[in-house]
């Protein structure tokens, strides 16, 4: 069993030494951690997910085709600005209706908005506001248009062949 815990200790000290201190931990070792949340805008949503969104963190909003995940992601715009907070939104589909967004109550003067050619300039966007510190939320609409520049240009080659 000696070998066991050596072998996680070790594992612990080179995860926290490559990434920091309380990257990794037992959950019984450290009191209940408050994560800070965005509110979706809507107050039995919030209830249902904890007080809202959590920050700092991957929150994937699912469903099919015209069910309002956009729409959701836009009001949490809306709700981190009002908080003084600053959003990102990647627009992959190249759709977002600017109108649409105002109405729902997202101010588009503040708002970051990038129509990425591809997926990996997409991603690299990402990353830059990520590292940056100071966005509040990013949003990707979406992950499922987020296509590989060798596939695009793939298809370019594909749609210019006899």
């Amino acid at each position: 069993m000696s070998n066991k815990n050596d072998a996680i200790k070790n594992a612990i000290a080179q995860i926290e030494k490559n990434y920091g201190q309380g990257t990794i931990m037992k959950m019984g070792d450290t009191a209940k951690i408050k994560i800070k949340t965005i509110s979706t805008g809507s107050i039995s949503l919030d209830q249902a997910l904890g007080d809202g969104v959590p920050r700092g963190r991957v929150t994937e909003i699912y469903g099919p085709e015209s069910s309002g995940k956009t729409t959701l992601a836009l009001h949490i715009i809306a709700e981190a600005q009002k908080a003084g907070g600053t959003a990102a939104f990647i627009d992959a589909e190249h759709a977002l209706d600017p109108e649409y967004a105002k109405r729902i109550g997202v101010n588009i003067d503040d708002l970051l908005i990038s129509q990425p050619d591809n997926g990996e300039q997409a991603l690299e966007i990402v990353e830059t506001l990520t590292r940056s510190g100071g966005i509040d939320i990013i949003v990707i609409d979406s992950v499922a248009a987020l296509t590989p520049k060798a596939e695009i240009e793939g298809m370019m080659g594909d749609s210019f062949m006899g």
